[in-house]
């Protein structure tokens, strides 16, 4: 029964979306980025590591070195109104408001490191009554060093929270099909103008965070033969999940099996990380003959860093270095409608679910 002594001015529920991102340096020099890179590389999903040795690899060698490396590449592709992840995303933030406006639902955007961060993120839902969350981590394909940190994130900010929010996080949306419509909607320009070949390029992580990932202790071969097909035995595997990704998204497109790949980019430090190499990739691709090749960057909803300067600066000089012609970097989701479309449905099903 009610509690007729219980008054309020609004009996609506009051829905908080939290979408959570990596985040960004907050201006490309090499200050903000060094503090960028301390930010992210502490954390012991990232960098899982002995502390002594994080904190000896981290002080005495990349942040002494990689931060003025870095901030040069930021400014290659810094837009006038900041850094395009945090640009990209605050105009998803915006434009999913758009999509549940008057519905009492309060959609914000958290970083894990740089501004806006979870903390404010949370603030500002807490400033408007917001008891339920619905978390969704902008992160495609399951890692622990992402999806994991972003999540031991937002636990950490509302521990102590003496009212604690009903959280409710969206799991990965790797093989969700409106989030492979959506990437073959923005591919189809592309597509249409027939390359040579079509790559899809994910961030790469060590062997060990597969290793790690692997429950059964006996199904990680190392290789990509065991995450070609996702099975039960693989299914917490960021490569397998990879794979499954780029599979759904050519079968959108028809493309026969030698006209698509997989390959990883972004390696960091000398331990053996998950292959193919993406730049060692596109030299072969060039070197038997391939002219015209298209990348998908899969693993990022917004493009940042990793996508504009690393695949459509560096590796199309690569690409063209080894003999290839022209290399099309396929824009990731951002705001783009059919995105902003699909993501509404994924959250209005966790709401209604």
């Amino acid at each position: 029964m009610q509690n007729s002594n219980v008054k309020t001015t609004d009996n609506k529920s009051r829905i908080g979306i939290l979408l959570i991102n990596l985040g960004t340096p907050d201006a490309p020099n090499t200050r903000e980025v060094r503090a960028y890179l301390r930010s992210l590389l502490s954390c012991d999903r990232v960098l899982d590591i002995n502390p002594i040795g994080r904190w000896l690899l981290l002080n005495l060698i990349v942040l002494p070195l990689r931060p003025s490396r870095s901030a040069k590449a930021y400014r290659e592709i810094w837009l006038e109104d900041g850094s395009p992840l945090l640009v990209y995303s605050q105009k998803l933030r915006i434009a999913l408001a758009e999509q549940f406006s008057g519905e009492n639902i309060f959609v914000e955007l958290g970083m894990q490191c740089g501004k806006p961060s979870i903390k404010n993120a949370l603030d500002c839902l807490r400033k408007e009554d917001c008891d339920r969350i619905i978390v969704l981590p902008m992160y495609p394909q399951y890692s622990s060093s992402t999806f994991g940190s972003a999540v031991e994130d937002l636990y950490k900010e509302v521990l102590h929270d003496w009212n604690m929010p009903h959280l409710q996080i969206i799991q990965p949306i790797f093989s969700d099909s409106r989030f492979i419509d959506a990437w073959a909607k923005v591919g189809l320009p592309f597509i249409e103008s027939e390359p040579d070949h079509v790559l899809f390029s994910f961030h790469g992580l060590p062997i060990r965070h597969l290793e790690k990932s692997d429950t059964s202790g006996n199904w990680c071969k190392n290789n990509h033969e065991c995450c070609i097909d996702l099975v039960n035995e693989n299914r917490n595997c960021y490569s397998a999940q990879c794979y499954h990704t780029a599979k759904l998204i050519a079968e959108r497109y028809n493309l026969s099996a030698e006209k698509w790949s997989v390959s990883f980019q972004s390696r960091f430090g000398r331990d053996e990380w998950v292959k193919p190499d993406t730049e060692k990739h596109l030299a072969r691709l060039a070197e038997n003959g391939v002219k015209r090749v298209v990348v998908f960057c899969p693993a990022f909803v917004s493009d940042c860093l990793e996508t504009l300067e690393e695949i459509g600066i560096r590796a199309a000089e690569h690409f063209r270095k080894h003999g290839g012609e022209e290399l099309e970097l396929i824009p990731s989701l951002n705001d783009h409608p059919e995105w902003v479309f699909s993501l509404a449905s994924i959250i209005r099903q966790q709401i209604s679910g």
